[in-house]
């Protein structure tokens, strides 16, 4: 059986092609964000009992507020632990980022609060009715192996390489603080990204145009640059000059 791919059209024109992650990889994130979420609640409970046996605690009302406390806190770390991560992490649990893999658009970008949000209440779903039955089903029949949660979403689950995913990982900060609007920032970065695969007149060429549009002034100096120069005002451009 062929591989599940995710075919992406850069801003400069350029395909990129992400393979799409099976049930096997699903199942290996979830395992390790599911142990991570575990001991994190088993520590809640651990602690709430310690503190119930201190002295001047163990047989007074306070001892068994500790423990509902640490019951709660148990609780909210568990079931919260997917939803928070996914939304601070940008679509990269720990799981997820130890299995090569990451939360994606259909158009290969990070995805919103909204998506994040939408993909974490079907769960409720997908875990139905033991062991998320009714997710690893949907993965293993859809064509992109997206559990229900996704096919709401409009998300899916990419494997990338960690060079990929630290490209990623900067675009999506960069963008965050970066004046510039965020279909200029993709632009540029994907242009250094794709720098070297790109032929020396192609490259400059973009360079030239991107340039054109996104300082003002650049078009006296345009044609007296070289190429090298060319990349250094793109990366001044998005604050990352070396």
């Amino acid at each position: 059986m062929a591989e599940a791919m995710l075919t992406v059209t850069s801003l400069t024109g350029v395909e990129m092609t992400l393979p799409i992650a099976g049930p096997g990889t699903r199942s290996y994130a979830f395992l390790v964000d599911w142990q991570i979420r575990l001991l994190g609640a088993l520590a809640w409970l651990l602690i709430a009992v310690l503190l119930r046996l201190l002295p001047g605690i163990a047989g007074r009302p306070l001892a068994h507020e500790l423990l509902l406390s640490g019951a709660g806190l148990a609780l909210a770390t568990y079931f919260l632990y997917q939803p928070v991560l996914e939304l601070v992490t940008r679509g990269q649990t720990p799981g997820l980022r130890t299995a090569g893999a990451r939360i994606v658009t259909l158009e290969g970008t990070t995805p919103g609060v909204g998506a994040l949000l939408i993909r974490n209440i079907f769960r409720l779903i997908d875990a139905l009715p033991i062991f998320y039955v009714v997710g690893l089903v949907s993965c293993m029949l859809t064509e992109r192996h997206v559990r229900l949660g996704d096919l709401a979403a409009g998300t899916v689950m990419v494997q990338v390489a960690p060079r990929a995913s630290e490209a990623l990982d900067r675009l999506a900060a960069q963008a965050r603080r970066d004046t510039l609007p965020l279909e200029a920032v993709e632009l540029v970065h994907d242009l250094l990204t794709r720098w070297t695969s790109l032929a020396p007149e192609r490259r400059a060429a973009l360079a030239r145009s991107v340039l054109i549009k996104l300082e003002p002034g650049f078009n006296a100096t345009v044609a007296t640059l070289a190429e090298p120069a060319l990349r250094r005002r793109l990366e001044a451009l998005l604050g990352r000059s070396r």
